[in-house]
Order: structure tokens, then C-alpha cells, then sequence
């Protein structure tokens, strides 16, 4: 197998100030609008998709100190009435403790089928949010605004909304699509650089799955997304998100492979993530990049892909500080055969055969079933010596 060498900067990634992506999905269509000042104007645009103009806005405390203010704002300005509910932060918010608390919560306010909630946060807020959307009074609007760049590029878009349970993440769910995202690249220089860390992982993935070119270009202007650079970041996320958008279009309901693709390192990291608890030992975007490497030393070892290829990825991981390998988790004691019983309850089982996304090259990834459980703890129990 031939590799393709990095030729350098690729001119198809955008550079532009603002962006609006379009989620082409019918009558269930709706906007990512992507740009520095977009939660100043979120009232004008929320107002715009509202059946009558009052919302209620769910977030958590830690957002709520430094982004409810702007939103309330903006909509006071527009005329929309605003009611608040503020949750924990944290992995451990998406329960069905929390999601019956946060029912019971909206309709002591006092909801109807015209009303549309806001999940302001990252995507624990979203895929919480999203799901209570779904299932009250059988289905209400709802409105995405993510503040981290992992929900800005993944989980807020493509509808996919849920909660964890012991058995495993995102287990208990439903698809129920946003009325609009709005995502604001200013609130990123909020986040902590272990937060932007992870939610890079999810931007490197749409290079791994489909895009070698971009991942090329993340070669060059990942480090200056890190950085704070506005132009890099607004062209990340747009690039990120006009891939899940025609991934999406494409498969809403991962009903064939194509949409299974975005859950390249997912087996994995989903795995490790429940070994963890769900806590801040380990977040979802670390995962995801253990789980990416993971998957990429499977297909090498499998002879699907050249072993440089999964150097060469790995190496741009580790450059920009993300994990590559369980034992960057402090305090666990991890089993092979343990983390395959996980696997084993992930909602990608088919047929009793677990489903692993992985690669012919970096841009060349596919979905298969065919991988014997000893090839699949042999990578595992490389990766726990390393």
C-alpha cells in the first residue's frame, strides 16, 4: 500500500470570517451558523425558528457563569421570554436521575408542544437536552448552542441525543433533531486546554475517516487552532461540520455504514470511558483519541494499513498533547478482557459481532465486523504494556 505525503497547506479548507453550514434533511433541515459574535446574536436567530418567542434555556453552572448572561441578553433584545434551568456540570449529569429530574422540571414550568428548549453547554448539556426534546409531550423543538469545540464539530449536530447507564454510554436515547446550531468560536477561549485537547480529537477524526487533505492541513494549523487562532478554528469547525452535515444527509439514522464511519475510535473509547466511570479521569475526546490510535494500530496490524501511517498519526496526536494509550489515565488498572466484555454491550453490536471502524490509510477508513477477538486483545494488551 502506497501512503500520500503531506504536500503542505491545502487550499480546500476555508478560511473565512463566519460560516453557515446547512444540514439538508427536508422538512427537518436546519442551520450551523459558525462565527465570533454568534452568541450576541443568538436572539435574533433563535427568534427567527421559534413557533412563539420563549424559550428555555438549560445549561450548567459552570457555562451559566460565563456565557448565560450573553445569551440572556441577546434574547431580552429580540423579544424572546427566557426561563433558566442550571444543572452540575460534569459526565455524571447524563443519567436517568437527572433527565427525570429535568422532566420534571419543565413542566413545572409549563411546556406545550409550540415550546423550544436551548441546551447552552457542551455535549453533555446537548445530548441530554436533545433527549428530553424527544420524549416530552412526544417530541418539542429544541436548539443547540455548543461551547466547547468538541460539541461545536461533533455532538451537536446529526441529531443524535442520549444519556449514559451503567451498561454503557449512551445506551438510552433518541434521534431528535436541533432547529438550529449556533456555534460561537469566541466562547472557546473559555475552555480549559485540556478541554480544547479533547475536543480537537473529534476534529482530527473527520481527517482520519475521509480527508486525508485536511488532515494535512491539521498538520500545518493544528497547533495555531490550539493557540487561539480565530481564522484556524472557524475553518476547522466549518470544515468539521460540512462533513458530518453530508455524512449525516447522507445516513440520519445509521441505517447503512455510512454514518458509522463518525464513530471512527468510538468502540474503543467507549470501552474505556465506562471503565472509568463516566468521570473526569479520562474525557470523552481523550477517549476518542486512544480509541483513534487503537484503531489504526488494529488496521496495521490487520495489514489493512502501512505501519507509518498509524506512526504518522499517532505522532500528530501526541504533538498536540492528546493521549495516545490507556496508561496516560492516572489510577486504573486496565484488563483486556475486561474492556472486551464493554465492548460487548456497545449499541454498534450487529448480530452479536462487535463493529469497528478502521483504516486502509489515513482519509481511507470503512466499517467491519470481521475482527477476531484475538487479534482485538492482542492490540488491546499491547497498548495496556506500552
Amino acid at each position: 500500500m502506497t501512503s500520500v505525503s503531506n504536500s503542505g497547506p491545502v487550499s480546500s479548507v476555508p478560511s473565512p470570517s463566519s460560516a453557515i453550514v446547512p444540514v439538508a434533511l427536508g422538512d427537518r433541515a436546519y442551520d450551523i451558523h459558525i462565527g465570533p459574535t454568534i452568541l450576541a446574536e443568538a436572539g435574533t436567530l433563535i427568534k427567527s425558528v421559534l413557533a412563539r418567542p420563549q424559550v428555555i434555556v438549560i445549561t450548567d453552572e459552570t457555562v451559566a457563569r460565563l456565557h448565560l448572561e450573553t445569551l440572556t441578553e441577546s434574547l431580552r433584545k429580540a423579544g424572546v421570554k427566557q426561563e433558566t434551568i442550571i444543572l452540575p456540570p460534569g459526565e455524571s449529569t447524563k443519567s436517568l436521575e437527572r433527565l427525570s429530574r429535568l422532566l420534571d422540571d419543565i413542566f413545572d414550568i409549563g411546556i406545550e408542544r409550540s415550546s423550544t428548549l436551548v441546551a447552552l453547554g457542551g455535549g453533555v448539556i446537548g445530548d441530554l437536552v436533545g433527549f428530553v426534546a424527544a420524549i416530552a409531550l412526544r417530541g418539542i423543538d429544541f436548539i443547540q448552542i455548543p461551547t466547547t469545540l468538541l460539541a461545536q464539530v461533533d455532538s451537536s449536530v446529526g441529531g443524535k441525543t442520549g444519556i449514559n447507564v451503567p451498561a454503557g454510554k449512551n445506551l438510552v436515547g433518541a434521534f431528535h433533531q436541533p432547529r438550529l446550531v449556533l456555534a460561537d468560536i469566541s466562547v472557546l477561549d473559555t475552555l480549559s486546554r485540556r478541554e480544547l485537547r479533547a475536543g480537537y480529537a473529534e476534529v482530527v477524526k473527520y481527517g482520519a475517516i475521509d480527508d486525508f487533505a485536511f488532515f494535512q492541513w491539521l498538520e500545518t494549523h493544528g497547533a495555531d487552532l490550539m493557540a487561539g487562532d480565530t481564522a484556524a478554528r472557524i475553518a476547522a469547525v466549518e470544515t468539521s461540520c460540512r462533513a458530518k452535515a453530508r455524512i449525516v444527509a447522507e445516513d440520519e439514522r445509521e441505517e447503512a455504514d455510512r454514518r458509522a464511519l463518525l464513530n471512527f475510535g468510538h468502540t474503543f473509547a467507549h470501552a474505556l470511558e465506562s471503565a472509568t466511570g463516566f468521570g473526569s479521569r479520562l474525557l470523552h475526546g481523550e477517549a476518542v483519541s486512544i480509541g483513534m490510535v487503537m484503531a489504526f494500530d488494529l488496521s496495521a496490524r490487520l495489514g489493512l494499513c502501512e505501519g507509518q501511517d498509524a506512526a504518522r498519526f499517532t505522532r500528530h496526536l501526541a504533538e498536540l498533547g492528546l493521549p495516545t494509550g490507556p496508561n496516560s489515565v492516572p489510577g486504573v488498572v486496565w484488563s483486556a478482557s475486561d474492556l472486551v466484555a464493554r465492548m460487548a454491550s456497545d449499541k454498534k453490536v450487529k448480530n452479536g459481532r462487535l463493529t469497528f471502524v478502521l483504516a486502509r490509510g489515513i482519509g481511507q477508513s470503512f466499517v467491519t465486523q470481521d475482527v477476531a477477538v484475538e487479534d482485538l486483545t492482542a492490540i488491546l494488551n499491547e497498548a495496556i504494556a506500552a
